[in-house]
């Protein structure tokens, strides 16, 4: 597509085909940061790219943020976890605002992250910091005295969360301190938080000049196994004071532009509660259902909530209106082989033949021993539906956990 040299010039951090391809067929220039692995994709189909090493943190650091200035880049986007940090170092030379990298170093840290939320009036569970397995025992002890639990009662379990990991990475639920001995050392630091039983789901705002652009809820049938958009109409109810809450986090955390996606609970007796936020795009390919469901690129919108040319007019003629304008219901299920010893994908056949199946991202096992699931673990693929009823695909995903996908 042709781009105009009036619109923002952007760096992309990370790596993502989508989010290329995205760009590519947009009219702002771009540029993909990547890591030197992506070089020789970059070259064969002609993506303007700038190596880099994320892993390296030295004094040549800053080179980054002058070499993009100098190509005449106006902002930088991270495209994950592990480039929101490089991204705010980057915008806060690029847009001369020192505070960026601030904010940035807040979005990754799990624990200020609790405490600056809890600062701005958000509700929060109870939460601590670990540096060993120590802390993590007496922390399980003391939320389960203040539960009032007898000895041979069973644990109130808690939650563990590495500072700086995205998603489930990382996150464990501890009910016994056999479950801590389990821990390995390179997780700590980490956060510990209280459980809360509730329902459990995400939002994904973009955000411009402060203001809410786009708010999409999506709705978790089983944390870390799937997810749909837009959400059923009992959650979709939650809409206004969802709105609410996320408007109080752009205050609290000082956003002006970007993307946000956060997760909350909503207790048995209404309550809601904040649990985190990342400044970067979702797992479990939330863009891609987004545009499944309502035909709108996600990345797009990505990058026009970071260029600070972006004019009003065309944020307006960009985003769909929530839930009336998709067109159906989108879906992803993270496949996990359920057995021990796996030799081959074979997609279940229910699976196939259900009118909402859409595609897989599944590979051929490369072993045939399956490692043991440490925390939430990470799925060996994706596999899509789409449909047009909400309560059809949250069964249908909730059905796939029964199934073997690798026999």
């Amino acid at each position: 597509m042709k781009k105009d040299p009036n619109k923002g010039y952007i760096a992309l951090l990370g790596w993502s085909l989508n989010a290329v391809e995205a760009a590519e067929t947009f009219d702002r220039r771009y540029v993909l940061v990547a890591p030197d692995w992506a070089e020789a994709y970059c070259k064969e189909h002609n993506i303007p790219y700038l190596l880099w090493n994320y892993e390296r943190l030295n004094e040549r650091s800053m080179e980054i943020a002058e070499t993009l200035k100098d190509m005449g880049v106006d902002v930088a986007i991270p495209l994950f976890e592990e480039t929101v940090e490089w991204a705010g170092a980057i915008n806060s030379v690029l847009l001369d605002n020192p505070r960026l990298l601030g904010h940035a170093m807040l979005m990754r840290d799990k624990s200020l992250m609790k405490r600056r939320a809890q600062l701005g009036g958000i509700r929060v569970g109870i939460f601590e910091e670990a540096s060993d397995r120590g802390d993590v025992i007496h922390f399980l002890k003391r939320v389960n005295q203040a539960l009032l639990k007898l000895d041979g009662d069973p644990n109130d379990p808690i939650h563990f969360k590495a500072f700086d990991k995205a998603g489930c990475l990382g996150h464990r639920v501890i009910r016994t301190p056999d479950d801590v001995d389990a821990i390995p050392e390179e997780e700590f630091p980490a956060l510990m938080e209280s459980h809360l039983d509730g329902w459990e789901f995400a939002v994904e705002a973009w955000i411009y000049n402060g203001k809410i652009r786009f708010l999409n809820i999506s709705e978790y049938v089983t944390l870390g196994y799937s997810v749909f958009v837009p959400a059923t109409p009992e959650l979709e109810q939650y809409r206004p004071r969802i709105t609410a809450e996320i408007e109080k986090l752009i205050k609290t955390f000082d956003i002006d532009f970007g993307f946000v996606h956060p997760e909350y609970f909503v207790t048995s007796d209404g309550e809601m509660y904040f649990g985190e936020v990342a400044y970067r795009p979702p797992g479990f390919k939330v863009f891609e259902l987004l545009e499944r469901a309502y035909g709108f690129n996600a990345y797009q919108g990505l990058i026009l909530c970071f260029d600070p040319k972006t004019t009003e007019e065309e944020l307006d003629a960009f985003f769909p209106r929530e839930v009336v304008d998709a067109k159906g219901y989108a879906g992803s299920f993270g496949v996990y082989p359920r057995r021990r010893v796996v030799s081959r994908l074979e997609v279940p056949e229910e699976t196939e033949d259900h009118p909402y199946f859409d595609y897989h991202e599944l590979t051929s096992p490369l072993e045939e021993i399956v490692t043991k699931r440490t925390a939430f673990g990470t799925h060996w693929g994706l596999v899509y539906f789409y449909g047009d009823n909400p309560y059809t695909m949250r069964d249908l995903l909730k059905r796939q956990e029964e199934l073997d996908y690798y026999v």
